[in-house]
């Protein structure tokens, strides 16, 4: 009987009445109403939610023209009241369920567009992105500049141009391992071929994990292949720059004083500072306090991206102060190419005139030979040693709270080098005692 007194209640408007009638609201019965606001009609379903809370949802507008439109418009709404009791039925609320029914609309929308821009997306496109957006802010232009032609250089086309969320780690492994011999020495940064397999594969990790970041791709095939270059490559030994023993280096500077040209006296600072290659290669007068005699190079510059400061000795002072006459930006610039930096064979090129270019590089005569002898003699404590040389804490909770600098024992540190370097060389001549 509840059933034939609700359908009894239904329907109650005729498509005359939805065309004639004024402002207010219209009953058609089971809760759908012609709501009449001026020239304006809709169709508004009222009801009480689950919760016990009365609501209203719009079923849109009331067309109300022609009987056609108006009959057709009637219809429509009734369809959708019918929907709504019957949501309500099962205890469900009509509005929280088309709510969730857009949000789900919405959300296949945005994944079909997120799968367009990937199908776009190619390794290639997100290399670049990735370089202008990251690499090009922060680095040097010549670190820039290699970072992107390392990978240009060395891609293979076929995988190159392909959609980013497609490229699998297999075929990145494969590409990695069928280097040739030459195209593995194309090392536009200038280590081994070894080097240039690892820098390659660490640029990519770095594109794969940005593009997982911002939606491109699910996984990072770059990481997915690291284990599987050093199963391939074996045990591995460290790789040691040779360098001269520190017994040695009085000798070796009595000799590099006496020899002429900027990439001398670069060189001979390098020494006495204990910088990397590039450090020196790229000093810039904006980077010194001739007054507070320190260099502090800054952190873009650096490889732990840390600025360092740099204590300089009297000779390495009188070193830079010497170097005011040349102008320009680099105290030790090119004088070939004006404006630029020495390149970094200069150094090795001054090494081979002074006949130890065999037995020594540029890094391991600065810093290992520096090293050796600080720790072999026990010049200062391990950890003014490591500050020196700027490496980076390997224990991140150490170096996370251990921010001490220790200034002054690191120019302690390094005027004691400075005059062990500067002490005459021993003899080996034995004297005899007369007859």
């Amino acid at each position: 009987m509840a059933t034939k007194r609700l359908l009894s209640r239904l329907h109650l408007l005729t498509v005359r009445q939805v065309q004639t009638a004024g402002d207010g609201d219209h009953t058609d019965g089971g809760g759908l109403l012609l709501r009449i606001r001026g020239a304006s009609a809709s169709w508004v379903f009222r009801y009480t939610a689950p919760t016990g809370k009365r609501r209203e949802m719009g079923l849109g507008v009331a067309h109300r023209s022609n009987p056609a439109h108006a009959g057709a418009s009637l219809t429509a709404a009734r369809d959708l009241a019918f929907a709504a009791r019957d949501q309500l039925a099962r205890n469900l609320d009509p509005i929280d369920e088309r709510e969730k029914v857009r949000d789900a609309g919405r959300e296949a929308e945005r994944l079909q567009k997120a799968q367009k821009v990937r199908q776009r997306m190619t390794l290639a496109r997100a290399a670049r992105n990735y370089h202008e957006r990251v690499i090009e802010p922060s680095r040097s232009t010549k670190h820039a500049a290699q970072w992107i032609a390392s990978l240009e250089n060395h891609m293979p086309a076929e995988l190159w141009a392909k959609p980013i969320d497609q490229v699998t780690a297999p075929e990145l492994l494969a590409m990695l391992q069928t280097m040739t011999p030459h195209e593995r020495a194309r090392n536009t940064d200038g280590g081994t071929p070894f080097e240039t397999q690892q820098r390659i594969r660490q640029r990519l990790d770095a594109v794969f994990e940005d593009a997982i970041f911002h939606g491109l791709c699910a996984t990072n095939p770059a990481a997915a292949v690291k284990r599987k270059l050093r199963e391939a490559k074996g045990r591995r030994e460290r790789r040691q720059f040779a360098a001269l023993p520190y017994r040695e280096a009085p000798a070796f500077m009595a000799e590099l004083r006496k020899a002429e040209g900027i990439a001398a006296r670069c060189l001979e600072f390098a020494v006495l500072t204990a910088a990397r290659t590039s450090e020196a290669l790229m000093a810039s007068w904006s980077e010194f306090d001739l007054d507070a005699a320190v260099w502090t190079v800054p952190a873009e510059r650096m490889k732990c991206k840390d600025a360092h400061s740099v204590h300089l000795s009297p000779r390495a002072l009188e070193i830079v102060k010497a170097q005011r006459c040349m102008g320009g930006t680099y105290v030790f610039p090119s004088l070939r190419i004006g404006e630029k930096a020495m390149s970094n064979m200069a150094m090795l090129m001054v090494l081979g005139r002074l006949g130890v270019r065999d037995r020594t590089t540029v890094h391991g005569l600065c810093r290992a030979t520096f090293s050796t002898w600080a720790n072999e003699t026990g010049a200062a404590r391990p950890d003014v040693i490591e500050a020196c040389l700027a490496h980076e804490e390997s224990n991140r909770v150490r170096a996370a709270y251990n921010r001490a600098q220790f200034m002054v024992e690191r120019r302690h540190l390094l005027e004691a080098w400075a005059d062990y370097l500067a002490q005459p060389p021993v003899s080996n001549v034995v004297p005899l005692k007369a007859a």
